[in-house]
């Protein structure tokens, strides 16, 4: 009876190997805050320059925390941090960039 001492993780969409992933769960935590971050401060117009970076920078930690994930909570929250961060980039472009006003 070795199977029923298993841990059931194939049926849960949180599903975990039960392996520590230092890396991974430290660029998930980084690209949700910077997504959250890009996509709040791109609603106010004024902050086109905090939100194109933050969801420029969002993007690439998700990219990169995408191709290291392992499991499906990591790629999950990746992909919620990744879309913000991309919401916020784009209307942080829209509103002037990452660069607007500074350089004249």
């Amino acid at each position: 009876m070795a199977q029923a001492m298993r841990p059931n993780t194939v049926g849960g969409l949180f599903a975990t190997d039960g392996k520590p992933h230092p890396l991974q769960d430290t660029l998930l935590a980084v690209t949700l805050v910077l997504g959250v971050t890009a996509f709040v401060t791109a609603m106010f117009h004024n902050l086109h320059l905090l939100s194109s970076w933050t969801g420029l920078v969002g993007i690439l930690t998700g990219a990169y925390g995408q191709w290291v994930s392992e499991t499906t909570r990591e790629r999950f929250g990746l992909i919620l941090g990744l879309g913000a961060a991309s919401v916020g980039f784009f209307l942080g472009m829209a509103h002037g960039g990452l660069f607007g006003g500074v350089i004249n």
